[in-house]
């Protein structure tokens, strides 16, 4: 297929990388001569027709930036058959051949639908600081997203330690644990609560025994929003309840984690999957999501890509256990 206009959007949850990979997806078409519109505000905006042209010179100074400039939304109505109709009638008056969505599972989940209902080209870039599709190792903004986490609970530990107290600290996590885990590694953090293990509360007391028999002054736990155990709130009391001379305090780092300039990895990261998803239309490929594994650009259908579940290094769990002695 000869395509001349590519469509953008990013959708669903903001992460930071999806304006390295606009800006990437932009000059890479200019690269080869394929005109890009701008889908602003996800689905929904391509619903409202809200689209314009982006050049080169319009994606210039966001390399750096954090959000998206396309703005994101989530949209109900492109849930529906009518809807998706609505929003094909648009790309079909923007004369736009092809589809390139960053963003995570849903957004995939409504570009499949689109390309095999309408025969439009879609490929998809994984962003989604969750880490959680299947078939790439790493997602635009989880890089980012994890060194913040990292910078905060190093400020939350001086104060631990100022006053030997137990933190507890929630991180972003509905299913995964991916950046609970790397960065209670990456911290120092005494344990883990991760929404892929069922293991009971009784874990998490003795964890907390063996630190106090080590004569720990600081402490941090960091708990996915996930986890099996309940809330923050739920575990915080019932640790109390068992150690009733330790102070503890909670910090839910919330959507903190979404902010923020991207790392030198995300915007590497988005550079090449931009590059690869222009590259990836121009060779026919459709209804698929570009990635990186084992640092090669690799292809996955889009179907697989929000079929598997992209499974937890548990070699980081082993060592996160060791080091929390």
């Amino acid at each position: 297929m000869n395509i001349k206009t590519i469509g953008v959007l990013t959708s669903g949850g903001d992460a930071p990388g999806m304006n390295p990979a606009i800006r990437a997806v932009v000059r890479a078409a200019s690269f080869y001569n394929i005109q890009v519109m701008g889908i602003y505000e996800g689905f929904d905006g391509m619903l409202k027709n809200q689209i314009e042209p982006l050049g080169p010179r319009q994606v210039k100074n966001i390399l750096q930036r954090g959000g998206t400039l396309l703005k994101s939304s989530r949209s109900a109505e492109f849930r529906t058959k009518e809807g998706r109709a609505k929003a094909y009638k648009n790309l079909q008056q923007n004369n736009i051949d092809a589809l390139i969505i960053i963003g995570g599972d849903g957004s995939f989940t409504g570009g499949w639908l689109l390309s095999q209902e309408f025969d439009i080209p879609v490929i998809g870039i994984p962003g989604t600081i969750d880490n959680d599709l299947y078939g790439t190792d790493f997602t635009l903004g989880y890089d980012t997203a994890t060194n913040t986490v990292v910078e905060c609970i190093d400020k939350i530990r001086d104060t631990a330690e100022s006053h030997n107290r137990l933190f507890f600290v929630e991180v972003m996590g509905r299913d995964t644990g991916f950046i609970a885990l790397r960065s209670a590694l990456a911290s120092g953090a005494v344990d883990v609560v991760l929404p892929e293990e069922s293991a009971p509360l009784e874990d998490l007391l003795n964890e907390l025994e063996k630190s106090e028999r080590n004569q720990k002054t600081n402490r941090i736990v960091v708990v996915a929003e996930g986890n099996k155990i309940g809330t923050t709130h739920y575990i915080a009391e019932k640790v109390k309840e068992h150690f009733p001379h330790i102070e503890s305090k909670i910090t839910i780092l919330g959507h903190l984690q979404r902010g923020g300039h991207p790392t030198c990895t995300d915007r590497v990261l988005a550079s090449q999957l931009g590059v690869a998803a222009v590259e990836a239309l121009r060779e026919n490929h459709t209804a698929a999501m570009v990635g990186i594994q084992k640092n090669e650009v690799c292809i996955t259908p889009i179907k697989e890509a929000i079929g598997h579940q992209s499974e937890l290094n548990t070699e980081l769990i082993r060592i996160s256990k060791i080091l929390s002695t």
